[in-house]
């Protein structure tokens, strides 16, 4: 019963943290058409838009070096440290972009500070994600594990329905003049007692079981040096780290299409191009409407995942991106009821990967390199691929008048997930390598680790 209460506070201080930092990740897509870059990007005229998610791309150049930097030190000192300083650094850098002078105060001035303050978002976002998700299955029961993980992206989805909201009350109660004066900035201001509560909760929170056993049987894995980690990884993990980096590609890719460029896909580009687009409120209100369905459906997914397995449900959306991903694009611009479908469509795909992901990556690397080996390989993949998924779609879209270009994201990221998801090895039961979680969960004691810290019993 105490170890069940442990549980449940570690999935709570994870989550509610987590809800924190993509609520303020987040709400700057949620403004960028028709606000942002007004404020912000005012004299760049058909261009503005690129420019707005340009600043939101960003964020995902320096989300490698956030998560190199994090990942180590969490693999090194322990994961709650870590994830306490994120949640603080992303809530200052937050509230500090509800600071900046808008374009008409600054001129480019005011778009150089927004691509700065992003940068530092991202960098705070580079250890969150991996280290929150650590922290989770590195908690959670062996047989629980899928149903634990899925409230990590439960809390994910709540701080993107929560910026989405907040976000979209403000553009509805207020007039346009008050909204781009000061109105804009409201929702960046929230940050602050979000990462407050979410500090709270961490700083409180012990260590995780596996990360102190591990302590204790091999301190001298705290001193191991970047370089040996990445031998490691290249030299014993190299299939699992091929995986991870397809699974985080098809699933984030996915998530950046739907949650950060169709509401500019729907406001701003559909109307340019002479197609039937919609208002920020009624895109909004979709948006949410699509995730609470998603909320509502994602934790019984990853319990679902504890019974048959984690790779048929992320096969199951793989497939689905490959033959629904293009008619989803096509129902966005077909009215209202069209483009609601299309959301749904795109969000269910989402859903099988957000459920079991959490429980899938940490289950890929032993405890002395999870947190860093992930941070790394998320964050690279996420960069490179999905992070800029927003600006690219958009500028092709932009230079070739073809609106096709989401669905071609999609289809896309879908091969890679079943390439990725035929090569996983399926995890879902089994204890974590390289140190045990609690002990309620009646499995093996941890297999040995050799001279250099590498566990004796490699996956196969």
């Amino acid at each position: 019963m105490q170890e069940e209460r442990t549980v449940h506070r570690a999935v709570a201080a994870a989550s509610v943290g987590n809800v924190a930092e993509w609520y303020d990740f987040g709400i700057y897509s949620y403004l960028a058409a028709g606000v942002l870059d007004q404020v912000f990007f005012a004299d760049f005229g058909p261009w503005a838009a690129v420019y707005t998610l340009g600043a939101f791309a960003a964020a995902f150049v320096m989300r490698p070096l956030g998560g190199f930097v994090f990942g180590r030190l969490g693999d090194r000192f322990g994961r709650t440290k870590v994830l306490s300083a994120t949640v603080l650094m992303m809530a200052a850098a937050t509230v500090l972009l509800g600071l900046l002078p808008d374009y008409g105060a600054a001129g480019l001035l005011a778009p150089v500070l927004v691509l700065l303050v992003r940068m530092l978002q991202g960098f705070s976002a580079g250890g969150e994600y991996t280290g929150a998700l650590t922290l989770i299955a590195e908690y959670a029961p062996d047989r629980r594990r899928g149903f634990f993980g899925s409230w990590l992206e439960f809390s994910t989805l709540t701080g993107y329905a929560l910026g989405a909201g907040t976000c979209g009350a403000v553009v509805a109660l207020l007039p346009p003049d008050a909204l781009l004066t000061w109105g804009w900035r409201v929702p960046f201001m929230l940050a602050l007692p979000l990462g407050l509560i979410g500090l709270y909760l961490r700083i409180r929170l012990e260590d995780t079981p596996a990360f102190r056993q591990l302590m204790e049987r091999s301190p001298v894995l705290a001193t191991m040096t970047t370089r040996r980690a990445g031998q490691i990884v290249l030299r014993h993990y190299r299939t699992p780290a091929m995986v991870a980096a397809g699974i985080v590609v098809a699933w984030n890719v996915t998530n950046y299409v739907l949650t950060n460029y169709v509401p500019t896909y729907l406001t701003s580009t559909l109307p340019r191009h002479g197609e039937g687009g919609t208002s920020n409120a009624v895109a909004t209100g979709m948006q949410v409407a699509v995730m609470v369905v998603m909320l509502c459906a994602i934790v019984g997914v990853g319990r679902l995942s504890d019974r048959i397995g984690r790779k048929p449900v992320l096969m199951t959306g793989s497939v689905a991106l490959v033959l629904l991903g293009l008619p989803a694009v096509w129902l966005l611009r077909a009215g209202t009821g069209g483009q609601a479908l299309g959301l749904l469509i795109i969000g269910l795909c989402l859903m099988c990967f957000a459920a079991v992901s959490p429980s899938t990556l940490p289950a890929l690397f032993p405890t002395m390199i999870r947190y860093s080996s992930l941070a790394v390989i998320f964050n690279l993949s996420v960069s490179l691929f999905a992070g800029t998924a927003p600006t690219i779609i958009e500028a092709a879209v932009t230079a070739t008048g073809n609106l096709d270009w989401p669905g071609y994201y999609l289809i896309g990221a879908g091969v890679i997930g079943i390439v990725a998801t035929h090569f996983l090895r399926e995890h879902a039961g089994k204890p974590l390598d390289g140190a045990a979680p609690l002990t309620s969960s009646a499995e093996l004691p941890p297999p040995p680790l050799s001279d250099d810290g590498v566990p004796l019993e490699l996956p196969r």
